[in-house]
């Protein structure tokens, strides 16, 4: 099991970044979730499989069609227990 948190920034809001991250977490098998930032980036925390994992976080860098990401921040860290991977709106 492998947790990371993963900050996204550039052009990642308004252009189904969310929605894009939560299919391809489902297709991964992962759990976690994915929200949008006051200052524009998106932050996702997804824990699962260490190969899907590493998988997802290759996607972050490139994102949906519209997306434009500048950079992709990711830190490790302990496994949280989640359940599903969900959208969360603040």
């Amino acid at each position: 099991m492998k947790h990371v948190e993963i900050i996204v920034k550039g052009k990642v809001q308004g252009v189904f970044f969310r929605a894009t991250a939560l299919g391809m977490a489902e297709r991964l098998g992962l759990n976690g979730y994915v929200r949008n930032e006051p200052d524009g980036s998106v932050r996702i925390e997804v824990e699962g499989d260490e190969k899907a994992v590493e998988e997802f976080i290759q996607w972050a860098h490139q994102g949906p069609p519209a997306a434009r990401v500048e950079s992709v921040d990711v830190k490790e860290g302990p496994g949280k227990g989640f359940t599903d991977f969900h959208i969360e709106y603040a």
